[in-house]
């Protein structure tokens, strides 16, 4: 048998509308919406809680973060930041995995998401049952697993990842003869491979958002659009990825939108970030990628359904009621808190390094 042939295939996962996820729960608009901010905002102090927000939640959820002393970031510097912050509650914007992360790091403390329901295509796609045995069967491989993923895939793994790091891990694995296992992104695992040259048996997963995103129309608007820079988060298929002027994690991608000179920017990742992208890079042009459903037709429409969840209401509700809670169970968290701190551990080297050369 094949490497290839040895993969599992993906379970097969409902994927909601995002449109279907907002009808069913639609933004609040003006007083009501002024008015349910300020009773969250009361609400994050009565319950020394602390709201941390991913970049690809509703602009509201994110200036609550900001305005209240929480953050705006990607998954791991949530979870660091709830961490140092002395709040007892972490209020996680964001989707499940990214709350069992908080969890892993943060044992202490009580860790609430505003929807239990929100969840992640590649998460779903990678379940423990499937991948534990399949790691079991290549004994010879480092284990490394992107961080959407659940506490028990986590826990079976060598290293976790987040994609602002995960070239240089693997590079550095690569240097030592180490053969890899990469779970669950497919198209992130071919531009990790690609950049690195390393021997990689992938799980072929995918992220709804990213997967959506097509190079032929991305060619038609970059013709329309000339003077716009192609910005490209590596969870998109390779074809996208080969028409990018920056790849990058979200952050790395905000850091893009602000240094490079274009007036105006194509971005293929999910829409929200087109907050912190504006904080970022003000009187710039933010242009969402084409997806290959384009309009009515797409399910995503460059922003998750998952991430649609988090709303004013599910928020106002997880304060007011302690619904949401997460929970990980301890020796699946010490074993998942090893594979993380691997990768912080790889991270502060990195820091250092960087140190060292400016001082010299």
């Amino acid at each position: 048998m094949s490497l290839a042939e040895a993969i599992p295939e993906i379970p097969r996962i409902v994927v909601p509308r995002t449109a279907g996820v907002i009808a069913l729960d639609p933004p609040l608009t003006g007083p009501a919406r002024d008015q349910a901010m300020a009773r969250i905002k009361h609400l994050l102090r009565e319950r020394d809680a602390v709201l941390v927000a991913h970049y690809y939640v509703d602009e509201a959820l994110q200036r609550i973060a900001e305005e209240t002393g929480g953050t705006v970031s990607d998954s791991l510097d949530m979870a660091r930041f709830g961490h140092e912050h002395p709040a007892s509650t972490i209020v996680v914007a964001g989707v499940r995995f990214m709350g069992e992360t908080a969890k892993i790091l943060n044992p202490e403390k009580r860790v609430l998401i505003p929807s239990l329901e929100a969840e992640c295509s590649l998460d779903l796609e990678c379940p423990a049952d499937d991948f534990i045995p399949f790691c079991d069967a290549h004994p010879e491989r480092t284990v490394v697993v992107y961080s959407n993923t659940s506490a028990a895939v986590k826990a079976r793994a060598d290293y976790v990842v987040t994609s602002s790091i995960a070239v240089k891990l693997v590079a550095h694995l690569h240097r030592q003869g180490k053969k890899i296992i990469w779970a669950p992104d497919k198209h992130l695992g071919a531009y990790v491979q690609a950049q690195t040259g390393a021997d990689m048996l992938m799980w072929n997963g995918s992220c709804v958002v990213h997967d959506e995103f097509r190079a032929q129309a991305l060619e038609q608007l970059k013709a329309r659009h000339p003077e716009a820079a192609v910005l490209v988060h590596p969870e998109s298929p390779a074809s996208v990825i080969a028409l990018a002027d920056a790849v990058g994690s979200t952050t790395q991608l905000i850091d893009a939108a602000r240094t490079l000179p274009n007036p105006a920017f194509i971005v293929a990742t999910d829409n929200r970030i087109f907050h912190k992208m504006r904080q970022a890079a003000p009187g710039k042009t933010l242009i969402e990628a084409p997806t290959g459903g384009h309009g009515a037709t797409c399910r995503s429409c460059a922003h998750c359904p998952w991430m649609a969840m988090n709303s004013l209401r599910a928020l106002l509700k997880t304060l007011e009621t302690g619904e949401g809670e997460i929970h990980v169970e301890e020796k699946t968290r010490v074993k998942a808190q090893q594979a993380t701190q691997r990768m912080l551990d790889f991270a502060a080297e990195l820091r250092r390094e960087v140190m060292g050369l400016g001082d010299a």
